[in-house]
């Protein structure tokens, strides 16, 4: 039994921890942290959960390890059927997607988030895409962020290049406000973000749908986070420490992932976080 985890290990944990029992969630394509989550919450607290993957749309697979590609059928492995992307969709434009996972190159103060552009007046750099992104962050439930990159050192000449910003360039998924329009007056029945995980702390949505800092990992300070924020940080009465997971978890993601896949999503410089275990 481990006595320490990695910061992956820590996020996949926080993910984890805002997945609820008894919903159908969906974990989109790529990221490792959030495969692994969904698994690790189906396996422990949300046993119940449907879950549906990314690549196959199988339903609650039960694959033997996470392969180097989310594209990948042994992902599938054990899914009890699978659906059609257009029934995908469907689920979630009714209402029965309780959960969705998004990140970008951008998250803004509001949730939004930004994969398809960057440059406001002119084009500066083309990004991937949302594919359904948008759609979805609509009509989801609830949506959980993450993003491995919040830390925002300054170059030589002192400048940082942030991934939260003030405002992005570009909305490609939708957060609690839109261009100066609250959510609520555009008409979309999910509920809009509600955490934010990073690699240095997490955050909720405060009832005017701003993020607020709740948690910092255990190697970093408020004053850090806000050094790496580019819109004013707002923070809870009482910041704590973001809680380790227990040494479970730990083992499980490290039978869940043998080939440490999902350290590939986690900076060079942050692969050697270490956090001593309760």
């Amino acid at each position: 039994m481990s006595a320490d985890c990695t910061l992956g290990e820590l996020m996949i944990a926080s993910i984890a921890n805002t997945i609820e029992d008894g919903i159908l969630a969906f974990h989109g394509f790529g990221s490792p942290l959030v495969q692994l989550a969904l698994h690790v919450a189906k396996r422990t607290h949300a046993q119940r959960l449907i879950l549906v993957a990314g690549a196959t749309y199988g339903i609650n697979p039960a694959p033997p390890f996470l392969t180097p590609t989310s594209n990948d059928w042994v992902m599938d492995r054990g899914a009890a059927c699978s659906l059609d992307i257009e029934e995908l969709f469907d689920l979630a434009a009714a209402g029965r997607m309780g959960r969705m996972f998004l990140s970008g190159l951008q998250i803004d103060q509001w949730g939004n988030c930004n994969v398809t552009r960057m440059g406001r007046d002119a084009l500066t750099l083309k990004l991937p895409g949302g594919g359904g992104g948008c759609n979805l962050s609509c009509d989801a439930e609830h949506v959980t962020l993450w993003t491995t990159a919040h830390r925002a050192p300054p170059d030589e000449k002192g400048r940082r290049r942030f991934r939260l910003v003030e405002e992005c360039d570009f909305i490609t998924s939708l957060g609690h406000r839109a261009r100066g329009r609250p959510r609520r007056e555009l008409g979309h029945h999910g509920g809009g973000p509600q955490w934010l995980v990073t690699d240095l702390g997490i955050f909720d949505f405060d009832d005017k749908g701003r993020a607020r800092l709740r948690t910092v990992h255990p190697d970093v300070t408020v004053e850090e986070v806000r050094a790496s924020t580019q819109f004013e940080l707002t923070v809870v009465d009482t910041v704590e420490t973001t809680r380790p997971p227990d040494p479970e978890v730990v083992s499980l993601i490290r039978h869940l992932d043998p080939m440490r896949v999902y350290q590939h999503e986690i900076r060079p410089d942050d692969r050697s976080r270490r956090f001593a275990l309760a």
